[in-house]
């Protein structure tokens, strides 16, 4: 397995706080595979194996768990009355009426409880104002690039990235080889868009889900609007509504299977309601529904840094300074940062560097300010602007 630390410290850090753990994640991004390393954690640590209680939903195993009450007897059941219970249900959002379990087993002093599930429902605005201070969430996120290298055992940086924007970063890929990758890559596909999306969201037409998310991938950080997307897609012969387009792309987000970016005027300092990015949870998903686009790289490397910064705690927003264009305004708790990205910086009369300085420049505070590029270079200050290469920030934290 894996070791996914920054997630496994997030865990250790709330362990045995009165707060449900949620972790929240598109399939297959290791999700349960974490709660195991958690558990071997535990054992070593003290922890008695009668003291851990588990659920797997989507596991046959437990296929006589039909509602919420036989999951709440089935866990009760098992409870050690002088001793701390740690209890991991994964999936949880496959039972109706969940939260009312949930709940239940919170107000239980002697447990510590852990659920997973692959649908943004799992903190649909009911539960999250049942649970209000009750939980805290953690984003997971397929392998970043840093964890990608590490499980390939390389230091040669520009290799792992063409294996990592085409192969992918879902972690069982490690195991596979190229013909293997295609084959789990389908199947997950079928498992996000059948059962995450078109099922949960009552969708009959996987044709025209397909071409929606294929048109969404297709365009990864470019400015889209519902309306552009319908638009386009009826004037290619492709009819659909800007309703149903928003259907398929709330399916896409709440699966994980896509992240959006809206705008944010960075001198107004508010959210600007038009023109939003998307972008993937994994690139190798991408590949495997478009095909290599060479066109593309500047926007794939955009993508890849965009998730970095959710892994690195930020909310993500595309900056708007004037009439110019900030790639990331990158907000959390301590401050902020703006990032611009771009495949090179190199050409004979530095206009793609000035271009990029010139957005970070109009902004007029004291924030970090860095510009990202593939170029083999190292590190450098332009007034204040920090230049560097992406794949020695991506494994730098």
């Amino acid at each position: 397995m894996i070791e996914r630390p920054c997630y496994i410290n997030e865990l250790i850090k709330f362990r045995d706080k009165e707060l449900i753990k949620v972790i929240t994640g598109i399939r297959r991004c290791g999700k349960s595979t974490l709660m195991e390393l958690y558990k071997n954690y535990l054992i070593q640590n003290g922890v008695s194996k009668n003291q851990i209680i588990s659920v797997n939903l989507e596991d046959l195993k437990y296929n006589f768990i039909q509602n919420y009450m036989d999951l709440y007897n089935y866990i009760n059941n098992k409870l050690l009355d002088n001793s701390k219970n740690y209890v991991f249900i994964d999936e949880i959002q496959i039972i109706p009426e969940f939260q009312k379990v949930a709940d239940s087993l919170y107000l239980n002093k002697n447990i510590d409880l852990y659920i997973t599930g692959s649908n943004a429902n799992l903190l649909s605005s009911e539960l999250s104002t049942l649970l209000t201070g009750r939980y805290i969430e953690i984003k997971m996120l397929p392998l970043s690039f840093k964890e990608y290298k590490e499980a390939k055992e390389t230091d040669n940086l520009e290799e792992i990235y063409q294996q990592y924007i085409s192969l992918g970063s879902f972690p069982y890929i490690i195991q596979l080889d190229e013909d293997e990758i295609s084959k789990y890559l389908g199947s997950l596909y079928n498992d996000v868009i059948i059962k995450d999306v078109m099922i949960r969201k009552g969708i009959s037409d996987e044709a025209m889900l397909k071409s929606v998310a294929m048109f969404a991938l297709d365009n990864i950080g470019n400015l889209v609007s519902t309306n552009n997307i319908a638009n386009t897609m009826t004037n290619d012969g492709r009819a659909i509504n800007v309703r149903t387009v928003e259907k398929y792309l709330e399916g896409f987000i709440e699966s994980f299977f896509l992240y959006k970016a809206t705008r944010y005027d960075i001198k107004g300092k508010q959210y600007l309601k038009t023109g939003e990015k998307y972008y993937i949870s994994d690139l190798g998903l991408r590949y495997f529904m478009l095909g290599r686009k060479l066109g593309d790289r500047g926007h794939i490397l955009e993508n890849i840094v965009y998730l970095e910064l959710l892994r690195r705690g930020y909310e993500v927003y595309i900056g708007k300074v004037d009439q110019y264009e900030v790639d990331f305004v990158a907000l959390n708790s301590k401050g902020r940062m703006y990032v611009q990205v771009c495949e090179t910086l190199r050409d004979n009369e530095n206009k793609i560097l000035t271009r990029e300085l010139n957005s970070l420049e109009k902004i007029q505070d004291n924030y970090e300010k860095i510009i990202l590029t593939l170029d083999n270079m190292p590190i450098s200050n332009e007034n204040g602007i920090i230049v560097r290469n992406v794949l020695d920030w991506l494994i730098d934290k």
